[in-house]
């Protein structure tokens, strides 16, 4: 079991594909492993295992018969292999609630676009995973599946909003995701659950499918990816949930001597603290050693990532929380619900009652709009410049390492290290750089609009260096933090 658990996505396909073992052999692996970490992270808040094994049981029969055809080559590229799906995001005949008790019944009638073509390139869905209540906090817990737990370490958090996604990935018993990102809630959960994560340009992967449903320029505000135990697994699953084929050539000719490694020549608040800033280091001489040319740069604007990810959000004119939540946008129903959080369970989590009363603040000041959002413009612009088609930046997609749960709340503009880079509209790779006590810690690699196949290249390179994801059966804490 531990074997298949070890293995890329594209490894067991072709394990599968030649015969080494069956496609019922790696699902029940990953449903094993599933099974033995659920009360300790309760990731997977609907499974569909009958159903997997069974369609494992089809892909083995269906691959015996193309084997005696001599049509092994005509295979899928993902033929016979296990993946979990965010719950927000739409599976036919599976809920789709994004934590909301008010869509608590909803199930969806058809796939989500990326859905569909996960399961067209062969993939069997094994469950859907956890969010934060209606996918706006970075911790994943909400009234209908309550919370989800760290991979490393059940007292801390998965992140959010793919938490769950993070979660049964980083545990081993996925060996890939999808999730969704509109302020880090791909990137966090990848640096908390040490896996690989990747946030794409705009348009490079639709966005349809899942709720709640982004408008205006929060569309390109967010971004539907892949979560992964292995960076080799990047290229592929984005080429194939973007429909572009071209894209694992074009990440395979990347030659890192010929790159520009962008690093701050100073750090901006929220700072890296010690954990983070060894993932920094450790990045920066890997792709040294490696022959990337390193430059420093500086990048004053990112100061400001609060105010422009806040009012680019907000510029967005779609439907407010309180109105997902209450059915009106009234401040008083605000007010009710934060007085309704004394009983016992909530009909709503804290952070989203917040969110649902200062939503509307940047509303109030029109002016103050449009001055951020100029300098989110600016910054952009002077950002995009500096990347060119050859550059590729260094940073944190957190300062810290997972947080103890709801210890967020005393920080919680920490997650603009990730959220600037969805207001400025620009592609970024989480990549894990190994374990400081324990705990993942973790960089992301921003690039141009467009040049997304180069951050994924520069994940491949320092999965090399490092090793990327480590099992957290591997590591003595874990035994211990499930105890």
């Amino acid at each position: 079991m531990d074997d298949l658990i070890a293995l890329s996505a594209e490894d067991l396909a072709a394990g599968i594909r030649h015969g080494r073992f069956s496609s019922r052999a790696v699902v029940d692996a990953h449903i094993r492993r599933s099974e033995q970490v659920q009360a300790g992270i309760n990731a997977i808040v609907v499974d569909r295992y009958a159903a997997a094994r069974q369609q494992a049981d089809i892909c083995d029969a269906q691959l015996q018969t193309r084997r005696e055809n001599d049509e092994i080559d005509t295979l899928p590229p993902l033929w016979g292999v296990p993946c979990t799906i965010k719950e927000s995001l739409a599976v036919a005949g599976m809920p789709q609630t994004a934590g909301s008790i008010h869509r608590r019944h909803v199930i969806s009638s058809e796939d989500a676009p990326v859905v569909k073509r996960l399961r067209e390139a062969g993939a069997i869905i094994l469950g859907v995973s956890n969010t934060s209540e209606l996918c706006m906090w970075m911790e994943s817990f909400n009234p209908v599946y309550g919370r989800s737990n760290n991979a490393y370490d059940r007292e801390r958090t998965a992140g959010g909003s793919s938490g769950g996604e993070g979660a049964i990935v980083g545990s081993g018993a996925s060996p890939f995701g999808l999730g969704s990102d509109i302020g880090g809630s791909i990137r966090m959960p990848a640096l908390f659950n040490g896996v690989f994560g990747h946030k794409g340009s705009p348009g490079l992967v639709p966005n349809d499918g899942q709720y709640p449903w982004p408008e205006g320029i929060a569309q390109e505000m967010l971004a539907t990816g892949p979560l992964c135990r292995r960076a080799s697994d990047l290229p592929l699953l984005v080429s194939l949930i973007a429909a572009d084929p071209g894209l694992p050539a074009r990440v395979a000719a990347v030659d890192v001597k010929k790159l520009r490694i962008l690093h701050l020549d100073s750090d901006y608040a929220p700072k890296a603290d010690r954990a983070q800033s060894l993932a920094l280091q450790r990045a920066v001489q890997a792709l040294q050693e490696q022959g990337a040319r390193l430059q420093k740069c500086s990048l004053p604007g990112l100061a400001q990532a609060r105010e422009i990810w806040t009012h680019t959000l907000s510029s967005a004119g779609s439907t407010s929380f309180a109105e997902m939540m209450y059915g009106d946008r009234r401040i008083s129903s605000s007010l009710r619900a934060l007085w309704q959080l004394r009983q016992h369970p909530s009909p709503h989590t804290l952070p989203l009652i917040l969110l649902s009363l200062l939503e509307r603040v940047p509303e109030a000041m029109p002016e103050r709009m449009r001055y951020w959002l100029e300098q989110g413009k600016a910054l952009r612009q002077q950002l995009t410049d500096l990347l060119g088609d050859d550059g590729v930046l260094l940073d944190v997609p957190y300062p810290r390492q997972a947080p103890l749960h709801y210890r967020a709340m005393l920080r919680p503009f920490q997650f603009v290290r990730s959220a600037i880079y969805n207001a400025l509209r620009l592609p970024a790779t989480a990549c894990p750089m190994g374990l400081l006590d324990g705990l993942p810690i973790g960089v992301q690699l921003i690039t141009a609009p467009g040049c997304d196949h180069l951050g994924l290249a520069v994940a491949a390179r320092l999965e090399q260096a490092w090793g990327g994801w480590v099992d957290p059966q591997s590591v003595e804490s874990w035994t211990q933090s499930l105890a």
